[in-house]
C-alpha cells in the first residue's frame, strides 16, 4: 500500500506533466498561428488563391487547440488549485490562447481579402504591406521566444516594435486615400487593401498583448493599459 508521501509524489509528478503538456500545446498553437500569418501575406502578394484557401482551412487547427488548452487549464485550476507562479502561468495560458485564436482569425481575414483582390486591379505594388506582415510575424515569434526563455527584455522589445507597425499602417492608409480620390475604379481594391492593413495592425496589437502577458508571467507586474490600447484606431 502506498504511503501518503508516495501518493503525494505521484500526484506532484502528474501535476508537473500537466504543466509541461500545457506549455507544449501553447507552443504548437503559436507555431500554427505564425505560419498562418506568413502564408496569408504570401497569398496576398503572390495573388495565390489556392494558398489563401488552404490557410483558411488550417484555421480549424487553431480553433481546436484553443478549446483543448482551455479544457486543460480548467482541469488544472479545478484539480490542482495552483498558486504563485503556477497560477500566473495557467492564467497566462488562458489569455494567450485568446490572443492567438484572434490572430488566426485575422490571418483568415487577410486570406479572404487576398482572394477578393486576386480578381481586382492592384492599386499599387505591395511594399509596406509585406514589411508590415513581416514585422507582425516577428513580433508574435518574439513574444513566444520571450515566453520560452522568460526574457522580459525581449518581451519589451516586442512591445516597442508595435510603433513600427503603427507607422506602416498610417503610411498605407495615407497612400490609399489619394488613389481612391484620383481613380474611383480603384475604390473597391483600395478598401480591401485597407482591410488587410487593419488586420495586420491588429495582429501587432495581439503580439503586444502576448508580450505584456509574458512580463506579467515572469515578474508578476501587470503593465497593460499603458500606451496605445485596443480600439484606439477606428480606421
Amino acid at each position: 500500500m502506498a504511503t501518503a508521501t508516495e501518493a503525494r509524489e505521484h500526484t506532484d509528478r502528474e501535476y508537473e506533466r500537466e504543466l509541461r503538456e500545457l506549455r507544449h500545446r501553447l507552443l504548437l498553437m503559436a507555431g500554427q498561428v505564425e505560419q498562418m500569418i506568413a502564408h496569408a501575406a504570401q497569398a496576398l502578394v503572390e495573388r495565390d488563391v489556392a494558398l489563401a484557401k488552404a490557410t483558411i482551412e488550417d484555421d480549424y487547427k487553431v480553433n481546436s487547440a484553443e478549446m483543448e488548452i482551455d479544457e486543460l487549464c480548467i482541469h488544472i485550476l479545478a484539480r490542482r488549485q495552483p498558486v504563485a507562479s503556477d497560477l500566473r502561468f495557467v492564467t497566462f495560458a488562458l489569455k494567450m490562447v485568446t490572443d492567438l485564436e484572434r490572430t488566426g482569425d485575422l490571418a483568415v481575414t487577410i486570406c479572404k481579402r487576398a482572394i477578393n483582390l486576386s480578381a481586382l486591379p492592384q492599386p499599387k505594388p505591395y511594399v509596406d504591406i509585406p514589411q508590415m506582415a513581416g514585422i507582425a510575424q516577428e513580433m508574435v515569434r518574439g513574444a513566444i521566444d520571450a515566453f520560452v526563455s522568460g526574457d522580459v527584455a525581449q518581451a519589451e522589445q516586442v512591445i516597442a516594435r508595435d510603433e513600427e507597425v503603427d507607422d506602416l499602417y498610417d503610411r498605407v492608409y495615407d497612400d490609399l486615400l489619394p488613389l481612391m480620390h484620383e481613380n474611383p475604379s480603384l475604390i473597391e481594391a483600395c478598401t480591401r487593401v485597407q482591410s488587410v492593413n487593419k488586420a495586420l495592425e491588429r495582429i501587432g496589437d495581439h503580439a503586444t498583448n502576448l508580450a505584456e502577458q509574458v512580463i506579467f508571467l515572469v515578474k508578476g507586474s501587470d503593465i497593460r493599459h499603458i500606451g496605445k490600447r485596443d480600439g484606439e484606431r477606428n480606421a
